[in-house]
């Protein structure tokens, strides 16, 4: 009899679907005519946490070290606030606040750069390198020019919303009570309207709030001119 089951084992393997030799779970070994589906199940991945300095992020592990001054990063706050639309004294006061004009800032939070996107923010406005200081200035004026929309000009909601998120400005319906966010709002403020700080208007005072206008052409501006 076992003669005949493995002649019969023998003609099968000769036959198109293979005969395979398999053992189960419980150890028992069977003979199968097609091949067995194999299931792998793969462990959740685990979050990982990926720590670099500022020099590595910025300027590649082969790269030589690119030099900026402060009249080169003002050029890329002039180009991106004509760009956007924004007074670019306030996206000075904004880099001074988050910076200090430090194009290699990094902080514990994970924000990057002159204007201290953190990563979903960099990708949403297409910094790519968020330690490069013309991909980081543009973001960060785009994003700044996106506040100033989303609240109607309200200086103090947009930057309490580029410090704490949208969210957070959305739920307290006004400026949270962090005192973080409170504190860089004033901060970002007197830096803005203080003597010199060359804010479009001279006479601009904390009563006569930024507004959105829309030209001739349709572009979108944000003035503090009556």
């Amino acid at each position: 009899m076992l003669t005949v089951v493995a002649a019969g084992l023998l003609a099968s393997a000769s036959a198109p679907a293979q005969i395979t030799s398999v053992t189960d779970v419980s150890g028992r070994r069977l003979f199968v005519n097609s091949e067995p589906t194999t299931v792998v199940k793969l462990a959740p991945a685990k979050p990982q946490t990926i720590y670099m300095s500022a020099e590595m992020a910025f300027l590649g592990k082969n790269r030589p070290a690119l030099s900026l001054d402060r009249d080169g990063v003002d050029k890329l706050v002039r180009e991106a606030s004509e760009r956007y639309r924004v007074d670019p004294a306030l996206v000075r006061a904004v880099i001074q606040t988050e910076s200090n004009w430090n194009v290699s800032a990094y902080s514990r939070k994970g924000a990057m750069g002159l204007m201290q996107l953190i990563p979903t923010t960099a990708q949403r406005f297409g910094a790519n390198d968020a330690f490069n200081p013309k991909q980081n200035v543009d973001a960060g004026v785009r994003y700044l020019s996106t506040l100033l929309e989303r609240y109607n000009g309200n200086l103090d909601l947009a930057l309490a919303a580029y410090n704490a998120g949208e969210g957070a400005v959305d739920r307290a319906h006004g400026i949270p009570a962090f005192r973080e966010t409170r504190s860089y709002v004033q901060r970002v403020q007197e830096a803005y309207f203080r003597p010199g700080s060359g804010h479009l208007d001279s006479a601009y005072t904390r009563s006569n709030p930024i507004r959105r206008v829309v030209d001739g052409t349709g572009r979108v501006i944000f003035t503090n001119d009556n």
